[in-house]
């Protein structure tokens, strides 16, 4: 299977810490999203242009929560996507949580506070960050809520949703996200820190952008 990816792409980052932690072998395609070419064959593959895309033999799947659920459901044995109906929907709702609502509201302090700068962008938008700040007030507040009593966010163990939720978190540094009201958040996402996963991920992630 290969992986067309970028490492500052934290949705790319859930596909790949998927992979890791399932065991299996990924060809990891690092896609240069300046270059003209190579954004021409990521239109080929995927007609949202945007990564990471999964191609395994005549198969081209996009999107990172489906690529995670895909890579869960081609491993036998495995334990972070329930096959129980129940506990399987709750997993998928905090996937879908989490694309829909958590990681938007970090990716806006990600753009405006480290990649304008990266790229030469310009400064901040000091609008941008109020409204992320807001954003971030009601999601992260779901979520740190969920989690006053609970060591991972779905079931008693390690599920897709931790990795879905976690991934966005990549940018809490680099974006100067304002996390530190959020305890039981933080507690979690120390936990998700110390898999293998993450680690061997998060490795990646700062070779690539030494």
């Amino acid at each position: 299977m290969r992986l067309y990816h970028h490492p500052i792409s934290s949705n790319a980052r859930r596909a790949v810490m998927t992979a890791h932690h399932l065991g299996l072998p990924l060809e990891l395609v690092q896609i240069d999203l300046s270059s003209a070419d190579q954004r021409k064959h990521l239109l080929a593959l995927n007609p949202n242009e945007k990564i990471p895309v999964l191609v395994d033999g005549d198969f081209i799947l996009w999107e990172s929560c489906a690529i995670m659920q895909y890579l869960a459901d081609k491993t036998p044995g495995q334990t972070v996507y329930p096959t129980e109906l129940r506990a399987r929907a709750d997993v998928n709702r905090w996937m879908f949580w989490s694309a829909q609502h958590f990681a938007p509201a970090i990716a806006i302090f990600y753009w405006e506070n480290f990649i304008k700068g990266l790229i030469g962008a310009g400064r901040p938008d000091t609008i941008e960050l109020q409204r992320g700040l807001i954003e971030l007030e009601t999601f992260a507040g779901v979520l740190d809520g969920h989690l006053a009593q609970r060591q991972w966010v779905s079931g008693t163990g390690l599920t897709l949703a931790d990795l879905a939720l976690a991934a966005p978190l990549m940018a809490a540094a680099p974006g100067r996200v304002p996390l530190a009201q959020y305890r039981n958040l933080l507690a979690w996402f120390s936990r998700v820190q110390e898999l293998d996963a993450w680690r061997q991920t998060a490795l990646e992630e700062e070779l690539a952008m030494a």
